[in-house]
């Protein structure tokens, strides 16, 4: 007979078993809530490579239009239409470049030499009003604002990071551009079935969407570049062509490119002449009220319409966390989450409609 006494079995449910209903639910829903804490802070840590990622997709969506208007008039497979509108988008840098290079440096350190100069002016002027404080503070809250400034766009400081950025953006695009289906396939199957038709059907019109957008931006960018050049040129504006060429590129930041530009414009005109300087003012309000009241308007009827009041608080908001490329895609974003919200009431109203048509029945 053993002296060790009879194993004993407790049937007591324990505080790892999960078997009261109600427990049950409450660990879930806690799990959930854990799980969208932990998605937030995720994107928060890669919004970096998200952005750029984003700005790859922005970089197809040009592609893919220029390849969908290239087909209208030549009618060859894709692939061969994509290898076209590439080389042309090459050619036109590369040349642009090399036409204008030497002359675009020389005036690129000149505007800078000259906009510093403006400002110094401009800040020793409302020094000796009263309305700023001394030199030596005036010097600090210089180097205070650069070094802000500096922070805010950190990952893209320096000239290696943002042409690795830039290049990423241009990889990422092209291997999109090439085979679109590919990409949209392997997101349409990692989702449920039942939700994958509205899925196809949102990204389709988020696509045609952010090609109208950007078409519409391309265009407005050359016009009011290649109007701004001409119009300095012809007022005796120095640096006309880095202008035209600084004004053509932040038009693609709608309202906040614009004021920056005309900033620019105005300090340089002034630097050669009170004279000089009312004309750039007036240069730069009559292109900006013929592209406010002309331009944009027929763009956004056979693009995509965006309230100013909404596209510049996306600005404001996305420039604040993520920086300048941030900025630069806040019109994209904008445009994107717009059409999905658009479809998401499209489809709750429909739902809507077959519920009360049933029960009508």
């Amino acid at each position: 007979m053993s002296d060790h006494p009879p194993l004993v079995i407790s049937a007591e449910p324990g505080p790892n078993e999960l078997r009261d209903p109600f427990v049950r639910k409450e660990m879930k829903r806690a799990a959930v809530w854990f799980g969208m804490g932990g998605a937030l802070a995720l994107v928060v840590l890669l919004i970096q490579p998200l952005l750029i990622i984003f700005g790859g997709l922005v970089f197809a969506a040009m592609l893919d239009g220029g390849v969908r208007l290239l087909g209208k008039v030549l009618p060859i497979p894709r692939a061969w239409r994509l290898v076209i509108v590439v080389v042309l988008t090459v050619i036109f840098i590369v040349g642009t470049g090399y036409l204008t290079g030497m002359q675009v440096a020389a005036q690129f350190e000149q505007l800078r030499a000259t906009l510093m100069a403006q400002a110094m002016r401009l800040m020793a002027w409302l020094s000796s009003i009263g309305l700023m404080p001394g030199k030596a503070d005036i010097n600090s809250m210089i180097q205070q604002a650069l070094g802000s400034f500096g922070k805010l766009t950190s990952w893209v400081g320096t000239a290696i990071g943002a042409i690795t950025s830039l290049v990423m953006v241009m990889v990422i695009g092209l291997f999109i551009a090439m085979e679109p289906r590919l990409y949209e396939a392997g997101l349409q199957w990692m989702l449920p079935t039942d939700t994958r038709r509205e899925f196809a059907i949102t990204v389709e019109r988020m696509a045609k969407t952010m090609r109208s957008l950007l078409a519409g931006r391309l265009l407005g960018m050359a016009l009011e570049g290649v109007m701004t050049g001409i119009a300095l040129a012809f007022a005796g504006v120095p640096m006309a062509l880095v202008l035209g060429i600084i004004t053509g590129v932040l038009a693609f930041i709608p309202n906040i490119g614009a004021i920056v530009s005309g900033l620019m414009m105005v300090a340089v005109g002034f630097s050669a002449g009170v004279h000089t300087g009312v004309l750039a003012i007036i240069i730069y309000f009559v292109i900006q009220t013929f592209d406010g009241y002309v331009v944009i308007p027929m763009v956004a009827r056979k693009t995509v319409d965006l309230p100013p009041a909404l596209t510049l608080s996306a600005q404001i908001l996305t420039g604040t966390l993520f920086g300048v490329l941030g900025l630069a895609l806040a019109d994209p974003m904008t445009a994107m989450i717009k059409v999905a919200l658009e479809r998401n009431s499209e489809r709750t109203a429909r739902k809507d409609a077959d519920a009360a048509g049933e029960a009508d029945a």
